[in-house]
């Protein structure tokens, strides 16, 4: 975690959920008590606190949050202009964090974007003018980014190329004994404005370094090139310097080469980028609606909850809703991954920025705008690819002390040079090489670059990977344990069978049982219900009570009836009597059994079958080759659990789990070694999901699984799942590689500077091979594509 920001002298914090006067002493006393406070005054009327003293605001803020109440936050995302490395992020966030008010921020190199937490109330013109102190800008809008002005950079580039060429023509001629090196005064005339024109850059970027009291990759370029062009202009006026004996081209040549890796980093981050454009581009900016019975054509953005969306066949839908009219199939690929047309009927439901392919249908908007699956898979994605992996600690670490370290070996190289009895021009070379081929731009974009990436390419096989965090979690998952219901099997269980015990007539004990379920909306209640209804249905249970993990009681036609898992039968004294054999045979075939009780007696015995998903096995067998063990945890009962786990090969079962004892279940495996990652999809997964390593929440399932989970797969898909696993291990070995590359590229290509093994023209060139290298790596991870997944 990046250090807190201090609170000096006074900070005001914003209060909520005071409602009298104990309230704010509650508060004083809690704000008082946090190490570093000199006093605390709360203001009932104001709704603040003012607090002097020298202590961290996180403490001060969870402080209040301890004692029952909120400080209410404000988020900003800012687009940074000016940024080139690994240093510049550290000064801006620091910058930022030095803002009264500021909770946290983070900036990342590859987007070029800042992500802030604030108290309320904290001023966009102050953090602005933070950052402008930095020597940095805020800009508005893409556009308006330095880093994204495409014409600019290529017109500097041309330019730059047109000025060196006589320059890298005589540098080829060399190897060949050939002159074609330009005169004296020709070179002066071809570098300067290459050094003080198109070069200005480093000079500005520099010097706001400077005046921030730190430095930048900017700042070594101009010092080294600004040495070369000095050196040679001196030579030169000095008199009778041949044109061999010049140095122009150094300084010229190296500018050129950074240009070059600069332009390429822009494309290569729009590339990285290009994911959350994708899915933003797939909502329509205009749509057909139902107003009165009339057609109207409308923007994309005056559309409302409850407006009747027409949509024509081949047209993108542009609202999350339900189908009122019509059918079509739809291609549903460019939002979850599914390659198979999913044919949409009235009462189905909709997302936007998929494609009506063969049927008109009649849409009643559900959710609009940023409200929508696509609007909220864009911005998970987007905060996905704006996180930083705890892995960025130690880049952080040493991009603080990376300019200063440089500019220190540059003079130790100087020196020693001198000191051997080598002349100024030889030192001063070798001190320039070392300046130019320190490149802190590695190590700043090797983890964003990956991860924007990775989740990029997650993200079209309908994989969201929630941040950095999760990579990291999930590279090493060891085993993957499975919700069964809706997760390994469809979710959609038939009654398969009903036994009446003796003296029970079977269309009775149905409709009890239907009786008893009325309403629900279990998977098994609705398999109940649509058996029961070819009958007469029977009035619905009164004094009706959910039993968790067990089953529901009522009274049902005067019956005092319980309907519900074997642990009920059991717990209720009841015994199954002359249904035990039944209840065997079914168990055998593994479905999973409900009896129906009055008053301790077994009255029938209800078998449910529910089939595997097509993809279940072919999931756990890829788990299986990655050297990751596949479980089960499921509350149904155990020979109904172990007959599914044959069909699907799974290695371990745990069943007749209580939803309270999943948590549980997890932990066990956890102090047994095992890395777990939990894949669920219901309200009663989520503890579960939240005690594992990693939570796969499938998003079928509601948004309290989401919530808790690491991973959301946007299709109810088995197959995702290795899927996930393999792209979070992809990400995180490009990672590993980027960073030790950039690292082992420094260790390497500083000493070998300044012992004279490289000139400053290869040095420049090998730095801007540096941040293009680390970035072309990440872009492979770009083209991944899962494997035995239906696209």
């Amino acid at each position: 975690m990046p250090e807190a920001p201090i609170v000096q002298h006074r900070v005001t914090l914003p209060l909520e959920g005071m409602t009298c006067a104990s309230c704010a002493g509650r508060i004083e006393r809690a704000l008082t008590r946090v190490p570093g406070v000199a006093s605390a005054q709360v203001n009932l009327a104001g709704e603040r606190a003012e607090v002097t003293g020298d202590a961290a605001l996180p403490a001060l803020v969870g402080a209040v949050e301890k004692a029952g109440y909120r400080v209410p936050e404000a988020v900003f995302d800012l687009r940074i202009g000016g940024m080139t490395c690994a240093s510049c992020v550290g000064r801006v966030e620091r910058a930022l964090r030095g803002v009264p008010g500021v909770l946290e921020a983070q900036v990342n190199l590859a987007t070029e974007a800042a992500h802030l937490r604030a108290v309320a109330g904290t001023e966009l013109g102050v953090l602005r003018a933070a950052v402008e102190r930095a020597g940095y800008a805020v800009v508005e809008s893409e556009a308006a980014a330095p880093a994204g002005d495409d014409g600019r950079g290529a017109r500097d580039l041309v330019l730059a190329a047109l000025l060196t060429a006589p320059f890298l023509v005589g540098m080829l001629g060399l190897p060949f004994g050939q002159d074609w090196m330009p005169a004296p005064w020709w070179q002066f005339a071809l570098a300067t404005p290459v050094q003080f024109w198109l070069g200005a850059r480093f000079y500005r970027a520099g010097w706001a370094a400077l005046r921030a009291g730190t430095g930048n990759m900017d700042l070594l370029v101009a010092l080294g090139t600004s040495a070369a062009w000095g050196l040679s202009t001196w030579l030169l006026l000095s008199g009778g310097a041949h044109h061999h004996g010049l140095y122009f081209e150094a300084s010229a040549v190296v500018i050129l080469f950074i240009l070059v890796g600069r332009f390429l980093e822009a494309q290569a981050k729009r590339a990285t980028g290009a994911a959350i454009r994708a899915l933003l581009e797939l909502r329509p900016r205009s749509a057909r609606v139902l107003r009165g019975g009339v057609e109207q054509e409308v923007g994309a953005e005056a559309l409302a909850v409850g407006d009747l969306v027409l949509v024509r066949p081949g047209e993108r839908i542009p609202v999350d809703g339900v189908v009122r009219e019509g059918s079509a199939g739809v291609d549903e690929s460019p939002l979850t991954g599914e390659s198979r047309a999913v044919e949409k009927d009235p009462g189905a439901r909709v997302a936007t920025g998929t494609v009506a392919l063969d049927g008109r249908l009649v849409i009643e908007a559900r959710a609009v705008g940023g409200e929508t699956v696509l609007a909220r898979v864009a911005a998970l994605v987007a905060a996905a690819q704006a996180s930083r992996a705890p892995v960025q600690k130690l880049v952080d670490r040493v991009s603080a002390a990376f300019v200063p370290v440089v500019v220190a070996i540059a003079l130790v190289t100087l020196a020693g040079w001198l000191l051997a009895g080598a002349g100024v021009e030889t030192a001063l070379l070798r001190a320039v090489a070392v300046l130019v081929i320190a490149c802190p731009c590695a190590l700043g974009l090797a983890t964003p670059a990956a991860i924007m990436a990775g989740t990029g390419a997650a993200a079209r096989a309908g994989i969201l990977l929630r941040d950095a965090e999760a990579i990291e979690r999930a590279h090493d998952v060891t085993l993957v344990a499975f919700d069964k219901t809706g997760t390994l099997t469809e979710g959609r269980p038939r009654l398969a069978a009903l036994h009446a015990a003796p003296g029970i007539a079977e269309e009775d004990a149905l409709g009890w049982a239907a009786a008893l379920q009325a309403g629900s909306e279990h998977p098994l209640a609705r398999a109940v219900l649509e058996r029961a209804a070819a009958i007469a249905p029977a009035a619905p249970a009164t004094s009706f009570r959910a039993l968790p993990g067990r089953g529901v009681q009522g009274e049902v036609a005067g019956r005092a009836l319980l309907l519900g898992s074997p642990r009920l039968l059991a717990e209720s004294g009841a015994a199954a009597g002359a249904l035990a054999a039944a209840a065997e045979a079914q168990a055998a075939q593994g479905r999973s059994l409900a009896w129906l009780i009055e008053d301790k007696r077994a009255l029938a015995l209800l078998a449910f079958e529910d089939a595997p998903k097509p993809g279940a096995a072919t999931a756990i067998a890829a788990l299986r080759a990655m050297g990751v063990q596949a479980a089960m945890i499921t509350g149904d009962h155990r020979a109904a659990a172990e007959t599914l786990a044959r069909r699907l090969g799974l290695d371990d079962v745990a069943a007749e789990v209580l939803p309270e004892g999943k948590a549980e279940r997890v932990a066990a495996w956890q102090r047994a070694g095992a890395r777990v990652a939990m894949v669920g999809d219901g309200v009663n997964d989520a503890p579960a999901l939240a005690a594992a390593d990693l939570g796969i929440a499938m998003g079928s399932g509601t948004d309290v699984a989401i919530e808790a989970a690491g991973i959301t797969l946007l299709r109810s898909d088995p197959a995702l799942v290795p899927a996930a696993v393999a792209v979070a291990r992809r990400s995180y070995a490009k990672i590993r590689q980027n960073l030790g590359w950039a690292f082992a590229y420094n260790l390497v290509g500083i000493p070998l500077a300044a012992f004279g093994m490289l000139s400053p023209v290869i040095a420049g060139a090998a730095m801007a091979l540096s941040s293009v290298s680390v970035l072309a790596n990440a872009l492979l991870l770009a083209r991944w594509r899962p494997e035995g997944v239906g696209r």
